[in-house]
């Protein structure tokens, strides 16, 4: 699957090492590609290729003005989920773009949070069949209280790349 896919490669080969240093590697990869997820301190905690946990925690730097995690980063921890189990289930030569976002915020979130993203095998088996097209990627966030302060639909499209000239 996606064998041409070198964010794939990297997952797969760092999923053989212990699981505090796989998080550790997939986290620093993550963060140093997407740098608004580097200044929020957003974390891998696990993936294992169909479905991935990301966790915000509650730091300074992502905080609101109550001092609960931001809306933005309550977005950016959502997107970023989808986006990478997105990412690394297309083939090398195709493009992950978001194609829509609809974050419903209904009730305060308490401390850290985390999201779990996961694709079926159907979309999967279509994002490695078609040349260009779109899924939605089911995305769940809680707080540490256990409750989902939003409720998300994140639609992601892949198109191929432009080689380069």
């Amino acid at each position: 699957m996606s064998a041409n896919n070198p964010l794939r490669r990297f997952v797969d080969k760092v999923n053989q090492y212990p699981q505090w240093l796989s998080r550790r590697l997939l986290t620093m990869m993550f963060r140093s590609k997407v740098k608004l997820a580097g200044t929020c301190k957003v974390d891998i905690l696990h993936t294992d290729g169909k479905s991935v946990t990301f966790r915000q925690r509650n730091i300074k730097r992502a905080q609101n003005h109550i001092n609960g995690i931001h809306a933005a980063a309550m977005t950016l921890l959502a997107e970023s989920a989808t986006g990478f189990i997105t990412g690394i289930n297309l083939p090398g030569d195709k493009l992950p773009l978001v194609k829509k976002m609809d974050v419903r915020f209904v009730r305060r979130a308490v401390g850290d949070m985390t999201a779990v993203a996961h694709l079926t095998d159907e979309q999967i088996a279509l994002m490695q069949q078609q040349e260009k097209g779109e899924v939605t990627v089911e995305v769940k966030v809680t707080d540490s209280s256990g409750e989902t302060p939003i409720e998300c639909e994140m639609i992601w499209a892949w198109i191929s790349k432009k080689p380069k000239a």
